[in-house]
């Protein structure tokens, strides 16, 4: 179908299906095809211009399921979205089409034992004041998480606060089923259980349409927040790796920031002194005495440290300090800057990273997760910040990692494929043919299916 056809054939919907909550003013809709993209020059350059025709908010399973017959029968594609916080431009459409907002289908399941069920809509902190009263909470928790849905993270996320405990939401074990609608003129709702239904995990709504999620949870915790700040960067790097690491010493969120990095963090200035390396932790008040031991000795000062109720009062916590917060706020002091992601090797990490900080430290600024791996090891994750000179530069910076053995995760490409550097399972691409026959969903992004029919080309419109 050509551009102007599905144009056409998208505005005809909501005459179709008046009930349902349509959106089709120009400004609205090209927000919503928007998500945090322009955190990369690259991608505020390719994607700039690529948008919706309308949009649609369902609230039931019903309204969805007409949604998608209805565009499966004119051939009109969808992309799914949830509130928009993601990096690497998931939720632009490139073939225009309808958008699918699903942050209105956000009914909260059950909670039994340490396992939890909600519609994909829910936003992460209201799963998290339904479970907690029942003494559950999620095992990760991103940054983005005041708005972040359950279904968007799942989609086009990784982890978070937690990861230290429980690894990526990749990991075995943390998501454990996912109910997802086909798109057919006729859609059908297929349960996933296990492995399976991480085949439509982090995957940008290119090969099923989630509908909800079964996770397991972690008991709840009263975390105290805190920031440890040093003055070299070896101390405090190995201040992290070794807290991160202490099995002992119960924790959520351990988060590295060298020098200048602090120095962004403007609402914090009085907790961090000018060209000081900081540690933010999310730690369990009987950890804490534990924490503060070993930060004494690798010469580290406690800064700030508030209980989970001073938290709860202030309405500020660490978390939004944190993963890609950190480059939000950086952002907001700098708009030149940008970011790289990365996966360090668990037995040589801190070589790795004193080496890397050697090669580019002030061109690149040090910015590590310590997390578990999929498979369990402890490690850390990389979100440096990049003073942006050049796209060929960037690539150069990116480079310069793999050589040193470190992996990247690029945040500058839009393709799935490419992101993952290639190493897309297979059956991933099954899971599109079972769910997707015709590749309506947000096509263009996952470059191993190949559609049974030409698609219209991506187009640029202006709001």
């Amino acid at each position: 179908m050509t551009a102007a056809r599905t144009t056409t054939a998208a505005h005809q919907l909501p005459g179709l299906l008046p009930v349902l909550d349509w959106i089709a003013d120009p400004l609205r809709v090209g927000r919503l095809s928007q998500d945090f993209a322009w955190f990369s020059p690259v991608l505020k350059r390719d994607l700039s211009g690529k948008r919706g025709d309308i949009a649609v908010r369902p609230r039931t399973e019903d309204e969805i399921r007409q949604v998608v017959a209805a565009c499966a029968r004119a051939q009109i594609p969808i992309t799914v979205r949830g509130s928009g916080t993601g990096n690497y431009g998931q939720s632009t459409p490139l073939h225009g089409g309808v958008i699918l907002d699903l942050s209105g289908y956000n009914g909260f399941g059950w909670v039994h034992g340490g396992v939890g069920r909600a519609q994909a809509g829910i936003r992460l902190s209201d799963f998290d004041a339904q479970a907690k009263p029942l003494g559950q909470e999620l095992r990760w928790l991103p940054s983005t998480y005041r708005s972040a849905t359950l279904g968007g993270l799942f989609g086009g996320g990784f982890g978070g606060a937690g990861s230290i405990n429980h690894g990526p939401l990749a990991a075995p074990g943390n998501v454990l089923a996912v109910r997802a609608m086909t798109m057919e003129p006729e859609p059908r709702v297929i349960e996933l259980r296990g492995p399976e239904a991480m085949l439509l995990h982090h995957t940008y709504g290119t090969n099923g349409i989630v509908l909800e999620l079964e996770v397991a949870l972690t008991p709840t915790v009263a975390w105290t927040e805190c920031i440890v700040t040093f003055e070299q960067f070896d101390a405090a790097l190995e201040f992290a790796d070794r807290f991160g690491s202490a099995p002992g010493l119960e924790k959520k969120e351990v988060c590295f920031l060298a020098a200048p990095i602090p120095d962004y963090f403007t609402s914090l200035a009085e907790h961090l002194p000018q060209g000081c390396h900081a540690v933010m932790l999310l730690v369990a008040p009987h950890s804490e005495a534990g924490m503060r031991d070993m930060a004494t000795r690798h010469g580290g000062q406690v800064r700030y440290c508030k209980t989970a109720d001073e938290v709860a009062k202030s309405h500020k916590t660490l978390v939004e300090y944190t993963w890609n917060h950190t480059t939000l706020h950086a952002l907001k002091v700098d708009k030149t800057l940008t970011y790289i992601q990365s996966g360090f090797t668990p037995a040589t990490r801190i070589e790795q990273v004193k080496a890397l900080e050697a090669a580019l430290g002030g061109e690149v600024m040090m910015h590590l997760e310590f997390l578990r791996t999929k498979e369990g090891a402890f490690n850390c994750s990389g979100l440096q910040l990049i003073r942006y000179s050049t796209e060929e530069r960037l690539n150069e910076i990116m480079q310069i990692y793999r050589d040193h053995g470190v992996q990247i995760n690029n945040p500058h490409v839009y393709i799935v494929e490419d992101g993952k550097q290639n190493n897309l399972d297979p059956a991933v691409v099954g899971a599109k043919q079972r769910f997707d026959p015709h590749g309506l969903l947000n096509p263009g992004k996952l470059r191993s299916w190949v559609a049974p029919a030409a698609v219209a080309q991506p187009r640029r419109q202006t709001a």
